[in-house]
């Protein structure tokens, strides 16, 4: 698949309101299927917020609850979906982002590595211990989420082992915004990789999001951005521009992995 159409829906998340979250979300993969996406996208912890101390209650495993629904909405509407959720893992609850294939088929879950300290993940969640590289028909993805972006290392992994695309659920504190644009640019510059990211956004609960979802292309050129209220916005890209700036600037050809 040479060109690629993905619609990001940035939204403003109810804290702990199930029922109201998913309602946005159903509609949003209506509109984006209607728009003719192959994928949308949404923010992290889409359902919950950060309603992390009610974490059991609000958590699914992922064969029931909002998996089971999102897995739905996929096949009714024939376009892949991502965004977090939390997931029951026996006693314990993870971040999960898992990625919906057309079909409805579950084709692989990335459960948050590194968590957030200042928003108690490390007291209520259990972390991820594994990168998730998907094999979709536009080409190698790895997945990740919000705080995982300022981890460069995962990224540079992803794209040694032939990501073409990293996608970011996350919601993003308004109040640091700019360290999210600018990191969502650096991923895709080092990498020469597109980077797309969905944001969540406004007040839920007492934290404040700041939107700016985007998609970055690997030359570091932002092709779509959203502003700092709920939208959806959609941009169609053309995944063969990866293979020119890489071989434009051959970086994965000139580093030196004997030496670092």
């Amino acid at each position: 698949m040479a060109k690629l159409s993905i619609t990001l829906g940035q939204i403003n998340i109810a804290l702990a309101d199930e029922r109201k979250n998913y309602n946005t979300i159903e509609k949003g993969v209506v509109e984006a299927a209607r728009r003719g996406s192959h994928l949308v996208v949404f923010p992290e912890l889409w359902s919950s917020g950060y309603a992390l101390q009610q974490g059991k209650e609000l958590s699914h495993t992922l064969d029931k609850g909002l998996f089971a629904q999102v897995s739905t909405l996929a096949q009714q509407n024939k376009i892949s979906i991502l965004g977090s959720l939390l997931e029951k893992r026996g006693n314990e609850v993870a971040n999960s982002a898992a990625f919906f294939a057309p079909s409805g088929r579950l084709m692989g879950v990335y459960r948050k590595i590194h968590l957030f300290q200042l928003m108690d993940e490390h007291r209520f969640l259990q972390p991820g211990n594994a990168p998730l590289m998907l094999d979709l028909p536009w080409g190698r993805t790895g997945i990740a989420i919000c705080y995982d972006l300022r981890f460069p290392e995962l990224f540079r992994r992803y794209a040694v082992d032939g990501a073409r695309i990293f996608i970011i659920p996350a919601e993003w504190p308004l109040e640091r915004i700019e360290h999210w644009r600018t990191l969502l640019i650096a991923r895709a510059i080092e990498n020469q990789a597109y980077v797309v990211a969905t944001n969540a956004v406004g007040k839920t609960g007492n934290n404040i999001f700041g939107g700016h979802s985007m998609i970055v292309d690997p030359w570091g050129k932002i092709v779509v951005e959203a502003g700092e209220s709920p939208q959806m916005v959609t941009a169609e890209i053309e995944m063969d521009l990866v293979e020119e700036v890489r071989t434009r600037i051959p970086v994965f050809e000139d580093r030196r992995s004997d030496v670092y």
